[in-house]
């Protein structure tokens, strides 16, 4: 299966939800009127697009065709175009600047947003194109997630930093900073931990690892991903405004794609935030993780081929 159809796959749930609900509103040509724009709205914001980035797609519509008899396929096609400029701006897949050594990238996110399996999954595909990795497992307050990237860590052949339970995170940045260096690391994956209960706690920690990290390098982290897991939707917008308050939050993953039908959530965050999205995870397999394409998403959201 190409990537494509494994997206359109992945996507389904959320695509049903869209296609579904506009196919119940045009069965066959109708009239574009306020009710029906109306309900188009609705069916937007039930996908998870959020209300204002629903109302600016079903304005655009109503700009060209109001009042026109229109169809299923027209109301999927012009939302397919107007989704895809919203989300090119964003699309920006994450380039290692071979120059660094190592080019840092921090990796936040909640517990249980798919942020250590992300690392493992970047770790197989930067080892495989040739480039040198390191792993530090900075999540120091979870057995499991320590464990987990070790064992990616040994599948990929990747060397990983890890410590006790309950070690600093900052002290073993710093150490997994100097020893990237001194190997000559292309690039340096981190870990942090992602508890959201005390906001305040994981802002200082995500704070003093960065504080930490430049001590080694002014200029690390280079990239600062945040990891975001589709299925909690509208929540997602909360995450990004917490990790945004406490680090230079540079571009975002979204995971688990494959498992809900909110996928409009990524349309709604590009919308309010306009981060890069570097890529976007439809499954549980290595190459289910990969850069993000603005016209492939927005085709497949709306049931249509590229």
């Amino acid at each position: 299966m190409g990537w494509f159809d494994r997206l359109k796959a992945g996507l389904g749930k959320t695509s049903v939800r869209i296609t579904g609900g506009i196919g119940n509103l045009f069965t066959g040509k109708r009239r574009l009127d306020a009710a029906t724009l109306e309900e188009l709205e609705e069916v937007l914001i039930t996908a998870d697009m959020g209300v204002s980035t629903a109302a600016k797609i079903t304005a655009a519509l109503a700009k060209t065709r109001f009042d026109q008899e229109v169809s299923n396929e027209d109301v999927r096609e012009t939302f397919a175009a107007d989704i895809t400029a919203i989300l090119e701006p964003v699309a920006k897949p994450l380039e290692i600047r071979a120059e660094l050594k190592p080019h840092v990238i921090l990796v936040c996110g909640v517990n249980g947003s798919g942020k250590t399996t992300t690392i493992g999954k970047l770790a197989k595909q930067y080892s495989e194109q040739g480039k040198k990795v390191m792993l530090a497992a900075g999540d120091t307050f979870r057995a499991a997630a320590i464990e987990q990237l070790q064992v990616w860590g040994e599948r990929t052949g990747v060397p990983v930093i890890a410590r006790d339970i309950g070690a600093d995170a900052a002290g073993l940045a710093y150490d997994a900073m100097e020893q990237a260096r001194d190997a000559g690391v292309d690039v340096l994956l981190i870990d942090t931990a992602g508890r959201l209960q005390n906001k305040s706690h994981l802002m200082e920690e995500l704070e003093k690892i960065v504080r930490v990290i430049k001590k080694v390098n002014a200029d690390a982290p280079h990239d600062v991903i945040l990891v975001l897991d589709a299925t909690v939707g509208q929540n997602a917008h909360a995450q990004v405004e917490t990790f945004k308050q406490a680090v230079n939050v540079t571009g975002l993953v979204m995971t688990k794609l494959d498992g809900t039908a909110k996928g409009g959530v990524v349309v709604a965050l590009a919308d309010k935030f306009g981060l890069p999205v570097h890529a976007i995870g439809v499954g549980e397999g290595a190459d289910d993780l990969r850069p993000f394409a603005a016209r492939d998403f927005a085709c497949n959201l709306l049931g249509l081929d590229a």
